[in-house]
Order: C-alpha cells, then structure tokens, then sequence
C-alpha cells in the first residue's frame, strides 16, 4: 500500500546577487537576496492497494519530482512519506544500467538495485528477455541498443520484480505502438493481481485507458484529485484557456463551436472526414480583418493552419456587426487521441487580432478507407499543412449585438 503523502515539497532557493556585487555596489553586511521557487507544494493523497493512480500536467508541473520523492530518489524539504510495500520505479531510459555490461549482465545488475534476490532473477530471466524481445542481442552490450531496445529491457526487469507499487514515468513513450500496448497490458494484470500502480504521461488515451484516478499538477500544486474523466477535462480545458488571449480592437471571436455537416455539436472527427469550426464574430468594419484556425496537438505544437485571408485574400465584411462565420475543413488523418483548434482573428499585415482563450477541443479516430485518395498540395506554409477547403461561409445575425450601421 502507498499510504498518506503530505505536504511533499521540493524548494529550490535563486540567488539573484552575490556578496561580492553587493560590496561592489556599495553595499555592506547586506544580505544574500533569494528567492524561493517550489518544485511542489502543498500535495497530499493516498493511494489504495491495487489501485491505478495516473498523474498528468504540463511540463514544469512537478510530476517526475513527485516520482522521484516517492521512489526516495529526491528527500523532500518538509512532509511525511509513507509507503507500505515494495517499490520498483521505471523513471529514466537505462537508470540503472551500465553501457558496458551485456543485456544479460544488465538484467541482474538491474535486479539487483531493484531489490530482486539473484535466486528470484534467475528464475524469471527467460520471462524477461521475452518480454523485451530482445533475444538475438542479449549478450551485446547495452550501449550498442537502441533507446527502444533500452526501455523494452527496463521496463521487463522493473515489471517482473512483481513490486507492490510500481511507479513509471514518461518513458514508455520510446517504445513502439506495439511494445507501449504491451506494457500497458502488463500494467493491467498488476493492477488486477493487487499491485498499486502510479503512471505518469502525455498520452492522455493511455491514462484514460489504465487508470481510475488522476492527480493533475499545475505549477507544483495540486489543482484536482479525483476520477480521471474529470482530471483529463479539467487539464484539457486548462491547457486551451492558458493560450494568450486578447481583447480584439477590430474583429472579436464571441463564441465559437466544432459541428458536423448536419449543425450537431460532435465530439470525435475521424480523419478524412469535414469539420465545421461555427464563430460569433464582431467586427468594426475594418476591410483587412479576417479570421484563422490553428490545428494543433494538447502541448500547443501547431500541425495544419486554415487562413483564408492569408492563402485566399478573403476578408470579413467591412461592414460593422455580428456575423456567423463558418469554416469548412478537411480533417487530416491524425493518430487517435486529442486535439484542438486555436481559433483568432487577423489584420491583414498586422497580424493576429484576437485570440478566443478557450479553444476548441476534440478527438480524432484513426481508420484507413480502401480506396484512400490521397492529394499532394503544393500549399505549405512554416511547417504547416494548409487545411483550406475554400472560404468561410458569412451569415449576417440581427438584432442589437448586430446592428452596427454608421
């Protein structure tokens, strides 16, 4: 069992100044200015028995320390761990490794940090190496594997010491699509079998899929605990309103919703398939507004652009009022899993207007359809597939919001 964890913290103490700038400065006997920056603070949960704890969060957030304080790697400044149980962690790729050493030679020096008796390691030897698959190179040294061939043999030797908690970082995402389902498996059958499970990722299908719980760390805090579909929304919905958000001078994006060709609010685009990005925009009449839409993955990265006023020279109406604009697009066959639309408005030459804080969030299913048409555009802009299916479709809306005449 992983009991009660409070108030587990990390302090990292800046010096901003030296002693001797301070007397070079004129300063003297003052004192060393610092600033504290807590990798942690204020965390506190327990863990059952047999239960899949999944810990998510942007990068900074404080999960690999949380991790690193559980596998008792990193003390805490104050706090109190308790753990009933014994603890394999799978952190880095080859922690614990030595690159010289053979894959076979690996496996007990491994083992052994572990805590696994060499009686107990023979016994599973054959288990792990064909649970890495790594039966023709078992006697290479390990500095000749690659980064896949590293974290398959780790992750063997850190499964089948059959830990009471097990404790596993990012690095499953080396591994291939076949060997992360794998491991994902493996994971399943501790979980059954009574082990406690803590799993650290960015694949938000993975967590969703493996675990029960989720603790979301935002900044070093805990910002929720508690059933994963909640966690994910939460972090989801987090991630889309840190984009920078602005107050449009010209053209403003009031609401904003991802439709199906039938007008139906859909979660879930298959590639291949149209999406509809519907907007309320308000605009002052300026002739060189127009609007845009940015594809991109949770982690912000950019992976296809529709901008119509870019590509096309199209332009919202120069005359004052709320309109319905919608945008027609050509989903690309993405990887399942999530993915969003920055959507802002634009000055032609100015760039950006104004940015809508809160994205739109969807998933996407992967599937292939025989035949596949497939169409190479010679359209390609920083890195950017263009995504144009055309220009936006503009319905004027009535009423006060809209009647803006001169």
């Amino acid at each position: 069992m992983l009991g009660h964890v409070r108030h587990d913290t990390l302090r990292d103490q800046l010096a901003h100044r030296t002693r001797g700038l301070l007397k070079a400065l004129g300063g003297r006997g003052g004192s060393l200015a610092t600033e504290e920056f807590w990798a942690l603070r204020d965390v506190n949960f327990s863990v059952a028995p047999g239960e899949v704890l999944g810990v998510i969060g942007r990068n900074g957030a404080g999960k690999s320390t949380l991790l690193k304080i559980l596998s008792r790697i990193t003390e805490p400044t104050h706090g109190t761990i308790r753990i009933r149980g014994r603890v394999s962690s799978l952190l880095e790729v080859g922690t614990g490794f030595h690159p010289e050493l053979t894959g076979r030679d690996n496996i007990f020096l491994n083992g052994a940090i572990l805590g696994m008796p060499r009686d107990e390691i023979r016994r599973k030897f054959d288990a792990i190496v064909a649970f890495a698959e790594v039966e023709q190179f078992i006697d290479t040294p390990v500095k000749r594997y690659s980064s896949g061939m590293y974290i398959r043999l780790a992750f063997a030797v850190a499964a089948h010491m059959e830990p009471e908690i097990l404790i596993v970082d990012e690095v499953l995402a080396v591994g291939d699509a076949a060997f992360q389902q794998k491991c994902l498996g493996k994971m399943s059958e501790a979980s059954r079998s009574g082990r406690t499970i803590l799993f650290v990722s960015h694949n938000i299908n993975a967590v969703r899929s493996l675990t029960t719980r989720c603790l979301y760390l935002k900044r070093g805090h805990l910002e929720f605990a508690g059933p994963t579909a909640e966690a994910i929304d939460l972090y989801t919905r987090n991630l889309r309103s840190d984009r920078t958000a602005s107050s449009g001078q010209h053209a403003t994006i009031v609401r904003a919703a991802l439709v199906d060709a039938a007008g139906m609010e859909t979660p879930t685009f298959p590639g291949g398939d149209h999406a509809f990005v519907r907007m309320m925009v308000e605009t002052d009449g300026n002739p060189l507004a127009s609007v845009e839409a940015t594809l991109t993955d949770l982690s912000g990265t950019a992976l296809g652009l529709y901008s119509p006023g870019h590509f096309s020279g199209w332009r919202l109406p120069a005359k004052p009022g709320l309109y319905e604009v919608t945008l027609k697009i050509r989903m690309p066959h993405l990887a399942t899993g999530n993915y969003g639309f920055d959507l802002c408005t634009t000055l032609h030459g100015s760039g950006p207007d104004h940015y809508l804080a809160d994205g739109l969030v969807f998933a996407s299913e992967s599937r292939v359809n025989h035949p596949a048409p497939w169409e190479l555009r010679k359209e390609y802009n920083a890195g950017h597939f263009v995504l144009d299916e055309g220009v936006p479709s503009v319905t004027p809306i009535p009423g006060p919001a809209g009647d803006h005449t001169p």
